[in-house]
């Protein structure tokens, strides 16, 4: 689901892509159900909610979809972070996702600076 003007929905498909498989690991390698569930939950949620933000029906719309996106993010990174310091996830696999939901992050924060700014 590639779009040629929208990278940050791309990158968001892309993260949920790594988690999606992810948490199918998680499950069938380490028999992590619950913690497996949470990720899987705010890591696809990121992308949904950018993607029903573009085509939201109005400025406050928009911005509220894309405050969920930016706080579903956060809460994949805790979950990241969670998953590492139980052991359940190996430090490669954190930095490399980590890094790819602390950019779709900034990028999200980045946008609601400016759509609050422009009200």
């Amino acid at each position: 689901m590639k779009l040629k003007n929208n990278p940050l929905q791309n990158k968001s498909y892309d993260l949920a892509l790594l988690i999606v498989k992810l948490s199918k690991r998680l499950i069938k390698e380490n028999k992590e159900y619950v913690l497996s569930k949470q990720i899987l939950r705010s890591g696809t949620s990121v992308g949904a909610n950018i993607i029903e933000a573009n085509g939201a029906i109005s400025k406050a719309d928009f911005s509220a979809k894309m405050s969920i996106a930016y706080k579903e993010c956060l809460e994949t990174k805790y979950w990241l972070h969670l998953l590492k310091d139980s052991g359940d996830l190996d430090i490669e696999s954190f930095k490399d996702l980590f890094e790819k939901a602390d950019e779709i992050g900034r990028i999200l924060f980045s946008i609601l600076k400016t759509t609050r700014i422009n009200k």
